[in-house]
């Protein structure tokens, strides 16, 4: 059942056979921070990119082979792995850095300044 949950109704939002990414997202006012669960992924495996206003992650965990120890039960989760967010507006994807560290990979974008306070319109007459 949780693994239903986790990875939401078939077909709705992804290929079937994808395994969703765990996700957090956080919004500041100068960036938008996407950190996502990849343990045991290699980063080099990892393809990241932005299309629109669309970042989407894509990565894949292959099964241990026959020649390799294996186990009697294992929970991990083997093949395909996807995520695609929609960006804040104004969002400069091509401008997004990604680090990778115990198992989390983070994906920081800049966002556009929003200005504060007052601002005054002059009237022109004439």
């Amino acid at each position: 059942m949780i693994g239903w949950i986790e990875s939401g109704i078939p077909g709705l939002h992804q290929a079937p056979g994808v395994h969703s990414i765990r996700i957090e997202q956080q919004v500041t006012e100068s960036t938008y921070v996407l950190r996502a669960e990849l343990p045991g992924i290699d980063p080099a495996d990892v393809e990241i990119s932005v299309t629109g206003d669309v970042l989407t992650l894509r990565t894949e965990r292959t099964e241990r082979t026959e020649t390799e120890a294996r186990s009697d039960h294992s929970e991990f989760r083997y093949g395909a792995f996807a995520r695609a967010v929609r960006l804040p507006v104004g969002a400069r994807g091509d401008e997004a850095t990604a680090d990778y560290k115990d198992g989390v990979l983070t994906i920081t974008i800049p966002l556009p300044e929003t200005k504060t306070g007052t601002t005054t319109i002059p009237v022109r007459h004439g």
